[in-house]
């Protein structure tokens, strides 16, 4: 799929700190959750700014590997009142996607302040909140962390044992097999991250894939069994699995420890490739070299961490969280903490809260709140 990139209206900001400017709202963070809490609030008439780290719109999507493509079509991967271009079958690349992020945020005019990273939110001293940050700070009555749960590679403390010839690579930091030496590539993590640079790897090296079965969903790529069953599944995902009802309630457990289950490559895919399935856990090092749960040792020379992400939550002064860690909120009101907002986390409301195309639901919901909370105290 090939894209043209429309000069995005935002700016890069690295200038001296000065007095802190006032919003009605802070959103902090510029992917796909911040620029739907952006079209809601633009919508409600609110003063607002959207923080983005990033030097560019949609560079969380560029930065990753070379070969990502969405695992949701591309009738599934839009943001409110613009729909993703192409055919609704397509499974968009990550740097399509990076571009309508891009021309999203200059069709819709938010204003985004790129190249600045929130370092922490606190309580105002007079009311609201205050964001300090790598440039100018802010003042705000409402903030809406749209950051995600992605912050922290995920890797675990023993990965200091491995013999340092081993090459190891977090999948944020994966690109494509050139990154790899010669010899086996162990891939930690059978989620999608980790089935696809398993595949990837496989076309050059012995490639082991390792880790809990997350379920395959019954959808091809393409042809009439995606076309019946897709539309399905999403309603599925955005519907029924959700926080309101008990088996989204269980469901929803499951799907932040173990990630949604594979869509393509599927299984199929997988041993087609010649990848080898392990599915005991890494659990430790023997010798320098990697060891399963049932001891048995692996001797690769390259390891890849699709081991997922931490959330971290530290620099924002009031989250408290519930027992899987995530920050306890409801619907995206942060509990405990009035005028303290999330967008786009893991099963914030539903399996789709992480998903584009279910985002915008949920930012709308926070919106909503925002703009009645801010009714009756006007």
């Amino acid at each position: 799929m090939t894209t043209t990139s429309t000069p995005s209206i935002t700016s890069n900001h690295r200038v001296a700190k000065q007095g802190p400017e006032t919003f009605d709202v802070v959103v902090i963070g510029g992917g796909q959750a911040g620029l739907a809490a952006g079209h809601y609030l633009a919508e409600q008439g609110l003063r607002f700014v959207i923080l983005d780290a990033h030097d560019r719109v949609g560079d969380a999507w560029r930065n990753r590997w070379d070969s990502l493509v969405l695992f949701t079509p591309a009738r599934y991967d839009s943001l409110p009142g613009k729909p993703f271009p192409g055919p609704r079958s397509a499974f968009p690349t990550k740097d399509a996607f990076a571009d309508y992020l891009e021309q999203y945020a200059s069709a819709m005019m938010l204003p985004i302040r790129n190249g600045i990273q929130a370092t922490t939110v606190s309580r105002a001293s007079g009311g609201g909140w205050s964001i300090e940050t790598t440039g100018p700070g802010f003042v705000a009555d409402t903030v809406i962390i749209a950051t995600g749960g992605y912050q922290s590679p995920n890797i675990p403390e023993w990965a200091s044992e491995l013999d340092p010839e081993i090459v190891q690579l977090h999948s944020l930091e994966y690109r494509n097999p050139s990154q790899f030496r010669p010899g086996p590539v162990l891939v930690v993590g059978a989620s999608h991250s980790g089935a696809d640079i398993a595949v990837e790897a496989a076309r050059d090296h012995r490639a082991i894939l390792a880790g809990r079965d997350t379920g395959q969903v019954p959808v091809k790529t393409n042809g009439r069994l995606a076309a019946f069953l897709a539309p399905t599944i999403w309603f599925m995902v955005h519907h029924v699995v959700t926080v309101d009802t008990p088996i989204g309630r269980k469901a929803g457990r499951k799907l932040r420890s173990h990630g949604f289950p594979l869509e393509h490559p599927s299984r199929k895919d997988i041993a087609a490739a010649g990848v080898e399935r392990v599915t005991q856990r890494v659990t430790g090092a023997s010798n320098g070299k990697p060891m399963l749960d049932d001891g048995t040792v692996l001797d690769v020379s390259n390891v890849a961490w699709c081991t997922g992400f931490r959330g971290d939550y530290s620099w924002i002064e009031g989250v408290t969280y519930s027992d899987d860690g995530y920050p306890d909120q409801n619907h995206g009101v942060a509990a405990g903490a009035p005028g303290l907002y999330f967008v786009g986390l893991k099963f914030q409301t539903a399996g789709s809260s992480s998903l584009v195309g279910g985002v915008g639901r949920d930012a709308k919901t926070v919106v909503d709140h925002i703009a009645a909370r801010a009714h009756q105290h006007a």
